[in-house]
């Protein structure tokens, strides 16, 4: 009785860090941070080209969110469904932020901190029902 307790215990053990060990790796593949920067760039050039088009912040935000979406959407990469929103939206901060942030106001950690809560709000009154990126 206590042998097979032993035993389940180890294999319990051997497969949860089996399980941890292949999460951490399929998330820190370069193909996921690869497709990860993929989106920023297309999420800021689709934002800032919007903004410089003369739309307003919300106008951009929501054209860019559904445009960048679509293209996730019929995207056939696996690696999609291991990128983490928060992740996501840090990236696509910073790449606003560097882009075309200075036209209207948003520089260093505070711009970026500013527009990935920005970011994150109107995502998810845009695209209540879907997660960008899986």
């Amino acid at each position: 009785m206590l042998l097979k307790f032993f035993f389940g215990l180890i294999l319990f053990i051997i497969f949860q860090l089996n399980s941890a060990i292949v999460l951490a790796f399929d998330t820190s593949d370069p193909s996921v941070s690869l497709l990860q920067d993929r989106i920023s760039n297309n999420f800021s050039k689709k934002y800032c080209n919007a903004i410089q088009n003369g739309f307003s912040k919300d106008e951009a935000m929501k054209s860019a969110i559904v445009k960048t979406e679509n293209i996730i959407s019929f995207s056939y990469n696996p690696q999609k469904k291991w990128i983490e929103k928060s992740d996501l939206a840090n990236q696509i901060s910073l790449q606003v932020v560097n882009d075309c942030g200075w036209s209207f106001g948003l520089i260093g950690k505070e711009g970026v901190d500013y527009f990935k809560s920005y970011f994150l709000e109107i995502y998810e009154k845009t695209t209540p029902d879907k997660k960008f990126s899986r």
